[in-house]
């Protein structure tokens, strides 16, 4: 017995050794992935250009704000009378806003931000920078009713009336966008577009290189809530839009160093799209684009499975006043996809940094616009956000 306690307690011993074994081995493994890292950071730039800070660990505070910008445009023909109006709805959402917290080891990191904003929508985005890579994501939703809207009237290709006013519509249209943007730096050893924007290197001298790029865009524009139904049927019965751009480009940045640990960047990409694919789904309504028709009393009940009023007709004027809001009702008639032309997009970035000692500020700007057209049918989004940050090196 004493023999098996005495085994017993070795054998515990043995363990409680290991432990503190294992945990060694362990940190000593990752002290050598640390290592590294660093020194992979550090053999990819010219030292006399790029400077790798000796602490690889960041944490940022960061204060956001990002804005989106949608113009849609469309014309309403009518070629018996050799007459036709274009018109122009502009959404403007309020700027989001909101504060976050970056914590990250060289390029890489994970950020959570807290929106201050209300009726903003949703907004979402992540980015990461290397030395001879960047990429960015960003997701917004958002639906909106107050809108400014401009239109004018020809007849024979000669304005006659215009009109300009800011007011809201029916019901809300719903706006959904995606990007994301990657590019390549030729000259990675001496440039840095991660120095301005993440500041996890430090650029020391002026540089500048060629960018390669690519960019993905899809948005979609949904107008087709009943209450919407004058703007959709001026649209030629289009009520939900949906893009979809495959871009690439060859573009330029600059880091222009006045003294030591000051960097200014600007950076442009013109980006042509080489895939541009358009979904346009149409929707028919049981009242017509009537405004001048006295009511009538005549049209009965509206019928949902024959689409039918109960006096055999299809549509009912709108007439003169809002009763129609209270009865409109639509449904999806038809649907189509289209390869659009080549259409000419560009990406511009404007980024400032300040380094002393572990800590940096930085801000940062950024603008994309994208664009369709399809026969009158015109769609421009320009998509913008700012960043001011300040933070600590560990």
């Amino acid at each position: 017995m004493m023999l098996l306690s005495l085994g017993a307690v070795a054998q515990e011993a043995d363990s409680t050794a290991a432990g503190p074994r294992k945990n060694s081995r362990l940190m000593n493994q990752l002290h050598r992935v640390q290592n590294y890292l660093d020194s992979a950071a550090k053999r990819k730039v010219d030292p006399r250009f790029i400077e790798v800070p000796d602490r690889p660990w960041r944490v940022i505070m960061r204060y956001n704000e990002s804005m989106v910008n949608v113009d849609y445009e469309n014309q309403l023909d009518f070629p018996e009378l050799k007459e036709y109006s274009e018109w122009k709805l502009r959404f403007k959402p309020p700027v989001a806003s909101s504060v976050g917290l970056w914590v990250g080891y060289r390029g890489t990191g994970i950020s959570y931000s807290y929106s201050l904003s209300k009726n903003a929508g949703r907004n979402f985005s992540i980015s990461t920078t290397g030395a001879k890579y960047g990429f960015n994501f960003r997701l917004r939703r958002f639906s909106m009713d107050d809108v400014d809207f401009s239109g004018a009237d020809y007849i024979d290709g000669k304005k006659q009336a215009e009109i300009s006013l800011h007011g809201q519509l029916d019901a809300p249209v719903l706006i959904r966008s995606v990007y994301a943007n990657g590019y390549y730096v030729l000259n990675g050893r001496r440039y840095s577009q991660a120095a301005a924007y993440n500041q996890s290197v430090i650029q020391r001298r002026s540089a500048g290189s060629l960018l390669l790029g690519a960019t993905w865009y899809q948005s979609s524009m949904d107008l087709s809530d009943p209450k919407n139904a004058p703007f959709v049927i001026a649209s030629k019965a289009t009520g939900l839009i949906k893009i979809h751009q495959a871009n690439i480009g060859v573009g330029y940045g600059f880091n222009w160093v006045p003294f030591r640990g000051f960097v200014v960047n600007a950076m442009a990409m013109p980006t042509l799209s080489v895939y541009n694919r358009v979904k346009v789904y149409k929707y028919d309504f049981n009242y017509m684009l009537d405004f001048e028709s006295e009511p009538r009393d005549d049209y009965g009940e509206w019928n949902r499975e024959t689409h039918l009023w109960a006096n055999g007709e299809r549509y009912k004027p709108m007439g003169r006043y809002d009763e129609w809001l209270n009865e409109v009702e639509c449904w999806e008639s038809d649907q189509s996809t289209s390869y659009g032309r080549l259409q000419l997009n560009i990406d511009v970035r404007l980024g400032i940094a300040y380094n002393w000692s572990r800590y940096f500020a930085g801000m940062q700007l950024q603008m994309n616009r994208f664009s369709y057209k399809q026969d009158a049918t015109k769609v421009t989004v320009i998509d913008a956000w700012g960043r001011f940050s300040l933070g600590v090196r560990l």
